[in-house]
């Protein structure tokens, strides 16, 4: 009988070879599986919205009775663009009516009075000044940063300070302000007669210096200057000892030199209370 002549392929004999007797097939490990990290979700806290404080005598926003949505905000910065470019005077019913274009009647159910137009859109800057945290150990610091601050506010627009000048501004932004500076200064230990005087005086050297750089009427400061120097010297010679000094320096330097001695003037009330 003849033998099969065929050949087993060589995997197959390399099986038979793995799997004869004495011989332990390797240990295959499985992988090992990291369970997902699920992070728990983030809770925002509510947002608690505080009530507006205004004056009572403001009129309060009302829904617009238009078909295109007027507001109390979009008169006020309208408002502000015009007097920012062409003035205070310039601000009247009719020419924030053609800004807007409308009537006064619909101003007028938003605004209760031009008067009132004003205050809104001085307090309106008011809400552009930044203040850091009252900070009492360095309360002569903080007031000079806050009053360049507010000087330097005033001046980008162009005569608002004219609509402070003969009454007290007490909108919500101006409330700010005032309570941010009250309480620097009552936290230094100023006494609180004295923060009520220095508030007063502050504010009218502010609006003073402010309506001085923004309103420049009568001739040039060179053509005084030559006057000055031509005054007889027999009669004038104090004045013209000071014509060296008294015509240089720029409007914010002086703003500085005065307020440096108002706060001088405080830091005595400290130091003798």
């Amino acid at each position: 009988m003849a033998r099969s002549t065929d050949k087993k392929p060589d995997g197959a004999a390399a099986a038979e070879s793995l799997g004869s007797p004495g011989v332990e097939p390797p240990v295959v490990e499985p992988p090992v599986v990291e369970p997902p990290v699920v992070e728990p979700p983030v809770v925002e806290p509510p947002v608690v919205e505080m009530p507006v404080v205004e004056p009572p005598w403001w009129t309060k926003p009302k829904p617009s009775r238009r078909r295109q949505p007027m507001s109390r905000d979009a008169i006020v910065k309208a408002a502000l663009t015009i007097v920012d470019e062409e003035g205070i005077d310039a601000l009247t019913v009719r020419r924030l009516g053609e800004a807007l274009n409308t009537g006064s009647a619909t101003l007028y159910w938003h605004i209760g009075s031009k008067n009132e137009l004003a205050e809104m859109v001085y307090d309106h800057v008011m809400g552009e000044l930044e203040l850091p945290e009252p900070d009492p150990a360095n309360w002569q610091h903080q007031i000079k940063a806050m009053a360049f601050d507010l000087y330097r506010l005033l001046l980008r627009h162009k005569d608002l300070v004219r609509l402070s000048l003969g009454h007290l501004p007490t909108g919500p932004n101006t409330l700010r302000v005032a309570e941010w500076n009250v309480a620097v200064l009552r936290g230094a230990g100023i006494p609180d007669q004295v923060v009520s005087y220095f508030g007063d005086v502050m504010s009218r050297y502010l609006d003073a210096s402010v309506l001085e750089s923004t309103t420049q009427t009568g001739p040039p400061m060179e053509m005084v200057g030559e006057y000055f120097r031509s005054l007889p010297p027999d009669r004038f010679p104090n004045m013209l000892a000071l014509m060296p000094t008294a015509m240089v320096g720029s409007d914010e330097e002086r703003f500085g030199f005065g307020l440096d001695l108002l706060l001088r003037g405080l830091a005595d009330y400290l130091a003798n209370s």
